[in-house]
């Protein structure tokens, strides 16, 4: 690998800074030379939610409960660390003065080396041995990624906003209990698996054969997962800035005539987790929404989670949320249309449900939730009238 991986314009996700009992391990190149990693992403039993183990909450507590600072006057022996106020008022931190060593330490310049295939292939081996010992549990998830890429790449690595999704649809397994979903926006394909531990059908949907390997990838990896709750998940082209879908045969991931029916008679639910982040794509998004609902011969409920991301700009020369701001608009634009056929309502749920995955919930996450009912016709009305 004598290639730059971080460019100028890599976006990182900073979900792996933040689970420390996490494994990742690079496993190949994918087709456009960006490093795959496949990780092990821990599903909290209750006794760890509850903060007896290895939770967010714990964690941070400890950390308070270690770092405290010892008041002026307090101990003063040799060796204690003392703090005051400075000019300004901030804490003026006295640190533990170092030995000296009377030898000084000359060391080489150290490279980083790039393992050898034959270690890579002995790494693999242990992590396949490991996923062997986990089958029999549904303990952990496993999920094939990137963790830097090129803004439009973004899909291939794992965000906050899908494990919000996900820690949602496990709060809630009686809600999708033999439901059919459809997921937009898929990406790595992590909440179209855990919505199948809950629901019977999901369509995992997303753009670009790369990806959409990756989630076949991924549905392969925790196939076990699946299969024991009784889901499937079907891999499937969805294209926001077309008006149809797919059907060529020839092209893989397409769609079968029966699926497309499937989807219009039951799909109840459609979920989508931090995909907007473009201004065009955010309108594509809610272009495909608005069909899939107008094509759909019952009422459905939508589930989008979203970042709030604070960026400074020169046009504002202030920090602003452009792309949240984009989001909010379209939001509320869907819920004012009248078009006689679907009536749409919002609103924004709170964020209290459990926590099953490792990572920091930040204030800026929030999930909403839009709920579509047919609005009934003329026709409808009137056989109704002469019924009753």
């Amino acid at each position: 690998m004598d290639q730059i991986v971080f460019n100028h314009d890599s976006v990182l996700s900073d979900v792996h800074m933040l689970c420390p009992n996490t494994r990742h391990l690079m496993t190949r190149l994918n087709s456009v030379g960006q490093p795959v990693f496949t990780s092990k992403f821990e599903i909290l039993s209750d006794a760890e939610r509850h903060g007896k183990k290895g939770s967010p909450t714990t964690e941070n507590s400890d950390t308070e409960t270690r770092v405290q600072l010892r008041k002026d006057g307090e101990g003063g022996g040799e060796g204690t660390v003392e703090s005051g106020l400075d000019e300004d008022g901030d804490f003026d931190i006295a640190h533990r003065p170092r030995k000296k060593s009377t030898e000084e330490c000359h060391r080489d310049v150290i490279c980083p080396v790039i393992l050898k295939q034959s270690n890579v292939s002995t790494l693999l081996q242990e992590f396949d041995t490991d996923d062997e010992a986990d089958d029999g549990c549904d303990d952990f998830i496993r999920i094939e990624h990137t963790m830097a890429t090129p803004l439009e790449d973004v899909g291939k690595q794992v965000w906050r906003g899908a494990f919000l999704m996900a820690d949602f649809l496990l709060s809630n397994p009686l809600m999708f209990r033999a439901a059919t979903a459809v997921d937009l926006g898929a990406g790595t394909g992590l909440t179209s698996i855990i919505m199948a531990t809950v629901a019977k059908r999901v369509y995992c949907t997303d753009v670009g054969e790369d990806l959409l390997s990756m989630c076949q990838k991924n549905i392969t990896l925790n196939e076990n997962m699946i299969e024991r709750a009784g889901g499937e998940v079907k891999v499937r082209q969805l294209d926001w800035l077309k008006s149809e879908l797919c059907t060529d045969s020839d092209v893989e991931f397409s769609w079968t005539e029966e699926e497309v029916a499937d989807i219009h008679d039951n799909a109840s639910f459609i979920i989508a987790a931090d995909v907007c982040y473009d201004d065009d794509l955010t309108d594509g998004l809610f272009r495909t929404l608005y069909r899939l609902c107008n094509n759909f011969f019952h009422a459905c409920t939508i589930f989008i989670s979203i970042e709030k991301r604070l960026n400074f700009t020169l046009r504002e020369m202030d920090v602003s949320c452009e792309a949240y701001n984009h989001f909010r608009h379209c939001l509320y634009q869907l819920e004012d249309t009248v078009d006689g056929q679907c009536k749409y309502t919002v609103e924004q749920l709170p964020c209290t449900f459990p926590q099953f995955l490792q990572y920091e919930r930040i204030e800026h996450l929030e999930l909403w939730k839009v709920t579509v009912n047919r609005v009934p016709s003329e026709k409808t009305e009137a056989s109704q009238q002469l019924t009753s």
